[in-house]
């Protein structure tokens, strides 16, 4: 295969209690059903509230099934709980081995690899980091050995929250704080990618669209499908609006493109709990 087209969507949060986030993933639905990539990523936070509601999960589940191509999923913090941090407030609800097998029942994976177009493509769940369950591990032993394999070719990444706010040596409070992967494990996943020929981080969670470039490694924040959080829950670190980001894999390189569905709107977390 000379070149594959991969859409990466994220932060859904679908459930049948919010209609607004289901009408702008129809939008997106529609948006792939014309533009037909060889695959849709949905890098995390599938569901609204998969730890307390299966049905959140089977719902996202069905609405994915319907797309006119194949789908590949990973978890996020609202799929199967969130993993601890060193700094700030931890989660309410962690991730746990029984909420991942939850999601796994569901959607019949966590991690994933395939190779096209001459890269190694690499999907890896970030909430079980830091959380000292056996899937954990298991994971850490997978991915050396999924990166061993690539022999070179290069490598996209997709996980849930991204690696870093800019640099690996960020500040402390950037550097564990619950928006990323938190320390220690994101240091060692940091040296551990930074010896194989990883061009692409791509991940979501932040619900803002960020794009920029650290060593040989572009990184691409996808932004939510299904809500942004106003300014005064979140601070301004990218750009604040729903979409999604199309990919174009070629051996050697690849295009981005950032995309707004025609239909999709910005619907604000405020709009769906009031603060």
């Amino acid at each position: 295969m000379a070149e594959f087209r991969l859409t990466q969507i994220s932060d859904t949060h679908l459930t049948r209690n919010f209609t607004k986030l289901t009408e702008n993933f129809r939008s997106v639905s529609e948006h792939i059903d014309a533009s037909r990539p060889d695959l849709v990523v949905n890098t995390g936070d599938v569901s609204w509230d998969g730890p307390t509601s299966r049905a959140d999960l089977e719902f996202a589940r069905e609405l994915h099934a319907a797309l006119p191509v194949d789908c590949r999923y990973l978890p996020g913090n609202h799929d199967i709980g969130d993993n601890p941090t060193a700094f700030g407030a931890g989660s309410p609800c962690p991730a746990t081995e029984e909420l991942r097998d939850t999601f796994v029942s569901v959607f019949s994976e966590d991690r994933w690899q395939f190779e096209a177009a001459n890269w190694r493509f690499i999907g890896l769940n970030s909430v079980i980091m830091n959380t000292g369950i056996p899937s954990e591990l298991e994971q850490e032993e997978w991915l050396t050995a999924q990166l061993e394999g690539a022999r070179g070719k290069p490598i996209a990444l997709f996980l849930h929250k991204p690696l870093f706010l800019n640099t690996p040596g960020d500040p402390e409070e950037a550097a564990t704080a619950i928006r990323f992967v938190p320390q220690p494990d994101r240091a060692r996943l940091v040296t551990l990618l930074g010896a194989y020929n990883v061009r692409l981080v791509a991940s979501g969670h932040v619900h803002q669209r960020r794009d920029f470039t650290y060593a040989q490694t572009r990184h691409i924040w996808a932004p939510s499908v299904g809500f942004i959080v106003p300014d005064h829950r979140q601070d301004v670190i990218g750009v604040k609006e729903t979409g999604l980001v199309e990919y174009r894999f070629r051996p050697e390189s690849f295009e981005v493109r950032h995309v707004r569905a025609a239909g999709q709107i910005n619907i604000s977390l405020g709009e769906l709990i009031p603060s």
